[in-house]
């Protein structure tokens, strides 16, 4: 038996509303992200080798994704890899997926989730860092989700923030696009996307309004951060599992070295969030704004290429 090569149109088919539900359902059925296994990083010439897997009792899966920082220069894509879904009870491959269009996929399914329990229907001004695939699949990704009224990308490429602010205006919304670093432009948003590969914080966190959401997917690494230690300091905090933000995340752990942050100020899990477990109650009393910080989780991708191979079954 041929195993099933499923490529990015078919990961595509599946569109960010359905990435999003498969994940609400993993979390809403019981998943708990704490026990989900460690990423592996390997060092190797061309970057980095991540290893994600994961497991529920239907389903068991492995990523294998790399991360080639000079790749954008040979006109290749940054990040690349596959995905093997295997049957769990027998471990036996059910099929082969295109890793790099499965994370362009799941990661802004990851923060759309989490907008979906942060914010409200209606999002005024959404301010964008970042141009590559990633603020591409967020813009797509938040559009599912919200009505957006306004969108500034922010870019260190003139004509990349530009493409993306055209392509935002192609799907009905009105954009334009700002000058790093975009203080003025969060100052007056109710949405901050940050997509970026930047190791520094991207913007001054104490001009983010309070009750304003802020989503954070470009670094996991412990030394990168893209938000400040203020925006962090006065945010009512999510993440996917506190056991990985406090092993990768460079947005709380660069702040928790200077003593402004607290492992017990985490306010939630993403699967607290979304059952309404969570431990500080809901985001949505809080004062402050909210901070969202991913760093991409092993879990995830499972549930959406388990999504992906039901739906493309004949």
């Amino acid at each position: 038996m041929n195993l099933p090569l499923l490529g990015a149109d078919d990961i595509q088919a599946l569109g960010p509303t359905g990435a999003v539900d498969a994940l609400e359902a993993a979390l809403s059925g019981g998943l708990d992200p704490e026990t989900a296994p460690a990423r592996h990083h390997v060092t190797v010439p061309g970057g980095e080798l991540l290893i994600m897997p994961a497991t529920t009792q239907q389903v068991t899966g492995v990523k294998i994704a790399g991360v080639a920082p000079d790749n954008p220069s040979r006109d290749l894509p940054r990040i690349t890899g596959s995905y093997l879904l295997l049957d769990a009870p027998t471990l036996l491959p059910l099929a082969l997926l295109d890793g790099a269009a499965l994370t362009t996929l799941r990661t802004p399914a990851v923060s759309a989730l989490a907008i979906r329990h942060l914010t409200g229907p209606v999002v005024h001004h959404l301010v964008l860092f970042g141009t590559g695939p990633q603020a591409y699949g967020h813009l797509d990704a938040v559009l599912a989700e919200r009505q957006v009224e306004r969108v500034t990308v922010v870019g260190r490429t003139p004509h990349r923030a530009e493409a993306l602010a055209a392509h935002a205006r192609r799907l009905g919304v009105d954009a334009r696009t700002a000058q790093a670093p975009g203080d003025a432009e969060v100052a007056t948003a109710d949405l901050v996307l940050c997509c970026t590969t930047s190791a520094a914080p991207l913007f001054d966190g104490a001009l983010v309004p309070d009750g304003a959401t802020v989503v954070a997917v470009g670094s996991h690494t412990p030394d990168a951060r893209e938000v400040d230690t203020a925006l962090v300091a006065r945010s009512a905090v999510i993440v996917e599992s506190r056991s990985a933000a406090l092993s990768e995340a460079g947005d709380l752990l660069i702040p928790m070295a200077e003593g402004a942050f607290r492992a017990e100020d985490i306010h939630a899990n993403l699967a607290e969030l979304v059952t309404g477990r969570a431990p500080g109650g809901a985001p949505a009393g809080f004062e402050g704004p909210r901070f969202f910080k991913s760093v991409g989780m092993g879990w995830e991708d499972l549930a959406v290429a388990a999504a992906v191979h039901r739906d493309s079954a004949p």
